[in-house]
């Protein structure tokens, strides 16, 4: 299919509501589809301020905090409607939850779904669990299992969706996060990022963002500033970023002696991202379990700041053409102990920024993504 498509998105949240990492892939993708020819209708959970904060493209089924009856409900009525008014050429489905209710409305439509992550095992490692994770991960199942194409955000989710949804290999196509690169790249100097923070100039600094949950490895990063404290005893380390493990990393911090070498700096608020990026020498990602691509990877890399990665699951397909050195041989904390206090010793060992930006650029830049996500979209009209 050559000419222009309509597309019917259908999200989670919208990211100007509740913050989170699919929350933000949506809301850039859905920016720019149409440029690249695809025409965007959606439909996530929020507030009646997010069709206006969309230009009118995105539409809300029920607020996040709507009984689940509810949300479901209402993502089957809103689904309704906008088939009524204009069939979709493609659906496209970001989280299994909101997709399900939509079962049989567009049996004539090819789906594709976004695979952002597995959602079951995710709300089972965070302990939210309203509904028990079998039954989360057989919705998800057939959800997934419908779908005329699949896109992964990387080999690594592309494996998880095959051996564990029971995906057929051949309708998988991997196309990684986007980010804007334009608003990370803001041409500030990392001096003067300190100033505007008030961060002081005279200390290495290590920025980490984070949800504040288990399979992030935060314990591990703080018990790796342990050991960098010893050879580098002015490191500092801010963790910026919310969540129900916030009064336990503090006290761990607490324990371990860091208290003016470990910052929880809760949220930060989007428009300052760019800004804490910049202040940094390097950023982190200490993940242990569940990250199938790490899109503060590329907003660090697209801020012109080199970024450490374990070695779980994308992290390192989303990095390692960069340089293999921005890939830990492990994930415990003496090996992110030992990486940082390398990087920090000896900075040239890591590309420089005008290489991160680059690479952020020609890779993961909102337009490059989109056409890749456009064409799978066409080839699944195609194959429909």
């Amino acid at each position: 299919m050559s000419g222009p498509i309509d597309s019917l998105q259908i999200g989670m949240h919208w990211f100007g509501e509740r913050q989170g990492g699919l929350d933000r892939m949506f809301m850039e993708i859905v920016d720019v589809l149409p440029s690249q020819g695809v025409n965007v209708r959606g439909l996530v959970a929020g507030s009646p301020a997010v069709e206006q904060a969309s230009g009118g493209t995105i539409h809300s089924f029920a607020t996040p905090q709507s009984p689940i009856g509810t949300r479901l409900r209402g993502v089957r009525s809103l689904a309704r409607r906008l088939k009524h008014a204009q069939m979709p050429d493609v659906v496209a489905s970001h989280f299994a939850l909101y997709a399900a209710p939509t079962a049989g409305l567009f049996r004539r439509v090819p789906h594709v779904v976004h695979f952002h992550g597995p959602w079951a095992d995710e709300s089972f490692a965070e302990a939210r669990r309203p509904l028990n994770q079998a039954v989360r991960r057989s919705l998800e199942r057939h959800v997934y299992r419908s779908g005329t194409r699949h896109i992964a955000l990387s080999r690594a989710f592309g494996r998880l969706l095959i051996e564990r949804y029971g995906v057929s290999e051949e309708r998988i196509r991997i196309v990684p996060g986007c980010v804007d690169v334009d608003r990370f790249d803001i041409g500030v100097s990392r001096r003067e990022a300190r100033e505007r923070l008030g961060l002081p100039q005279d200390r290495p600094l290590i920025f980490c963002l984070r949800r504040l949950v288990w399979r992030m490895g935060l314990e591990n990063l703080i018990d790796a500033m342990f050991l960098v404290k010893r050879e580098m005893p002015d490191a500092l380390l801010t963790i910026a970023g919310r969540g129900p493990l916030e009064p336990t990393l503090r006290a761990h911090a607490a324990a371990r002696g860091l208290e003016n070498h470990v910052n929880l700096a809760g949220f930060v608020p989007d428009d300052m991202l760019p800004l804490w990026y910049a202040a940094a020498d390097l950023s982190v990602v200490p993940t242990v379990a569940l990250e199938g691509f790490g899109l503060t990877t590329i907003e660090s890399l697209a801020s012109g700041t080199p970024v450490l990665v374990t070695p779980v699951g994308g992290l390192p397909e989303a990095v390692a053409p960069l340089s293999p050195d921005l890939v830990l041989p492990a994930g415990g904390f003496h090996a992110i102990g030992a990486g940082i206090v390398d990087a920090l010793r000896e900075p040239g060992r890591l590309p420089d920024a005008q290489a991160c930006r680059a690479y952020a650029r020609a890779n993961f830049d909102r337009p490059v993504v989109a056409g890749q996500v456009a064409q799978v979209y066409r080839e699944a009209i195609e194959a429909f």
